[in-house]
């Protein structure tokens, strides 16, 4: 199966814009090579601009938790999944924030592609991020809630449609054509 996220970058990650393809990608766009990477970074930065949003959400949300009164009662597995949480949080940030600071360092570089390769691979590495902050604040809810069997269940859940929405599906469009 492939990558959950194609940007349509097929160029050579060492290629320079002015010796990458242009153009000629069966898109149908008329840009220059110089032009296309631009357009996919920008479009990485979107992505990441969306993804940025819901880490700030996932982070807010579990920084909150220590200050409710039930939270001294967890036991040792809700206090070590509450912890490994916060840490994806803050790695998920962390990585949106490697993007945007690439960008800046090596502006005017003439290392866009590198850039774009680089955000393309942050890009991934957050969605992941993401999914795996989804399933365990699921975990975590529903122990809290319901109980132990409950929250592995949804766990179970969340991370199936999860993996169908973040890889089946985009593989499946993929292959219409």
């Amino acid at each position: 199966m492939g990558s959950f996220y194609q940007s349509g970058l097929d160029t050579d990650p060492g290629m320079t814009p002015d010796e990458a393809p242009s153009s000629g990608h069966g898109d149908g766009r008329d840009e220059t090579a110089a032009e296309r990477m631009d357009r996919l970074w920008d479009d990485i930065l979107q992505e990441l601009r969306v993804m940025q949003t819901g880490a700030q959400l996932f982070a807010g949300f579990l920084l909150t938790l220590p200050f409710q009164s039930s939270f001294s009662e967890l036991d040792d597995f809700g206090t070590a999944l509450y912890l490994g949480m916060v840490s994806l949080a803050v790695i998920t940030t962390a990585l949106v924030m490697t993007a945007v600071a690439t960008h800046q360092r090596l502006t005017g570089e003439h290392v866009k592609d590198r850039v774009v390769a680089v955000g393309r691979g942050v890009v991934r590495a957050v969605v992941v991020m993401l999914a795996l902050i989804l399933v365990g604040i699921s975990v975590f809810v529903f122990d809290v809630v319901v109980n132990r069997t409950a929250a592995l269940v949804a766990g179970g859940v969340a991370a199936v449609v999860l993996a169908t929405l973040l890889l089946v599906v985009p593989e499946l469009l993929r292959r219409v054509r």
